[in-house]
């Protein structure tokens, strides 16, 4: 592998933990890099969902797709710890504000280091030159300072999907300035909203010591970085298209006028504020007499990580929320609350947008959260629903025509449902259409180019200066 570095339009190298598998590309991410790896020869390598008895340094190809993926194997005990352990038992409850739910074990930070370490081993041997690094979200933090004591000077970029911690936040994790040093390896550093990009600032400058030698460009130990918000949107134009054929999919009696709907689609995870959600419901349910059998709420919550006690915790207490809702005021002709606790398709989550007329986006905490983008895309625009969105999602400062409410505040919430529930029609096409508006210009197409545009002018700076 030749490290001197380029700034060649070579090939792009996406790195992430998860790695597509599908012969066809899906879900947001992929879409969004489908095209630019399939023209540059590009590829994406990431782990295989399969572990191995001995760590290997190779990669095996996934055949089929478009595009080359590569996959390296971890063991059972490295994906305990790196994934499991550190990097969603440490990172995201941190990222999240929920530091008072981080397990931090020695041994997993250990792990997660190594890991690392490996991973930039396996990626230096596949380099070229020319080639454009990406590294995708928290998993693979220290990838690129790995990368760079082998000598690597290729273009780095970094795009995280979660939330950025404040500096205080950082300061709760041992070690956890050292994420300030990871950071400063990259040449462009992407986060998803302008807040995240102001608690990135006070702890590059706050607990790292590094100099903003102008906004958004920082300098450390020799090294500078760029660092700017790039929100990621999702493909609009496609997604609405789906929704508009899902919808007429739909099984009969889903909606059944004048009877309204109301939706939530959500992981099953402690960030996403769901027993809020079923609290301000019940509250809204406890005000609103006359609203009894003419609204309902469907909830679709996967699991996620399950055996993980913050999360075992988090589903026992939306189970009983909902069955307490449900007892409290269901009758034989009508549920409340719809609690679904298995992953739904795609397709059939585009139609229940589409015939929602209320969609629930109320995180407690969230990097984006594109729900509320796909929600908003879905609606038929003569007669659309209404986003509910938290202001702690990052989607909150591209969308302010949504109701904007705060997730802690059951009642502002059961408040906002009612006018959700009673707006003019005229008022939902005024807002839905100013929404579709930003949503067409910043798609996931935009994202990627913005981003990848941006990659190259920083290592341009970076290698001429």
């Amino acid at each position: 592998m030749d490290g001197s570095g380029g700034l060649g339009r070579g090939r792009l190298i996406c790195l992430s933990n998860r790695i597509p598998t599908g012969a066809e590309p899906s879900g947001g991410l992929v879409v969004a890099l489908a095209d630019v790896l399939e023209r540059s020869g590009g590829i994406w390598i990431g782990a295989a969902p399969e572990t191995t008895d001995q760590p290997e340094d190779d990669l095996t190809e996934i055949e089929g797709g478009a595009f080359r993926r590569l996959a390296f194997r971890l063991t059972a005990a490295e994906q305990e710890g790196y994934y499991a352990g550190f990097s969603n038992s440490v990172l995201w409850p941190v990222f999240h504000d929920r530091a008072d739910l981080m397990e931090f074990r020695r041994e997993d930070h250990e792990t997660y280091r190594a890991v690392n370490r490996r991973i930039a081993r396996i990626v230096a041997k596949v380099l070229r030159r020319e080639d454009r690094i990406w590294i995708h979200d928290y998993h693979l933090l220290p990838l690129a300072a790995e990368l760079r004591r082998l000598g690597v000077e290729n273009p780095i970029g970094f795009f995280l999907h979660t939330p950025f911690p404040t500096a205080l936040a950082l300061q709760s994790m041992p070690q956890g300035n050292e994420i300030c040093g990871w950071l400063m390896a990259h040449d462009l550093v992407g986060l998803q909203a302008q807040r995240d990009c102001v608690h990135a600032r006070g702890a590059l400058t706050r607990l790292a010591g590094a100099e903003e030698l102008e906004e958004g460009l920082y300098a450390l130990d020799g090294r500078r970085m760029r660092l700017a918000a790039f929100p990621i949107g999702i493909d609009t134009a496609d997604f609405t298209r789906l929704a508009g054929q899902a919808f007429d999919r739909l099984p009969p009696g889903i909606v059944k006028p004048p009877r309204q709907l109301m939706i939530g689609v959500d992981r099953l995870d402690y960030s996403k504020g769901l027993p809020n959600r079923f609290r301000a419901f019940r509250h809204f349910l406890d005000l609103q007499e006359d609203w009894h059998r003419r609204v309902s709420l469907l909830q679709i919550a996967p699991p996620t990580r399950e055996g993980v006690k913050a999360y075992d915790d988090i589903r026992e207490e939306l189970e009983g929320l909902a069955g307490k809702v449900n007892g409290a005021f269901a009758d034989i002709t009508w549920t409340p609350i719809r609690y679904i606790h298995r992953p739904v398709p795609r397709e059939t989550l585009a139609g229940l947008y589409r015939a929602s007329h209320i969609a629930l986006v109320t995180p407690l905490m969230d990097g984006m959260n594109l729900v509320a983008k796909e929600f908003v895309a879905a609606q038929d625009p003569e007669d659309p629903g209404v986003l509910i969105l938290s202001r702690f999602a990052g989607a909150a400062e591209q969308m302010p025509e949504a109701l904007i409410v705060n997730p802690h505040d059951e009642g502002e919430i059961a408040a906002q449902i009612l006018t959700a529930l009673t707006m003019p029609r005229s008022e939902r096409r005024r807002r839905h259409a100013a929404l579709m508006e930003g949503l067409g210009a910043q798609d996931v197409h935009w994202w990627s180019d913005a981003f990848l545009t941006a990659l190259t002018g920083a290592s341009a700076a970076r290698v001429g200066r």
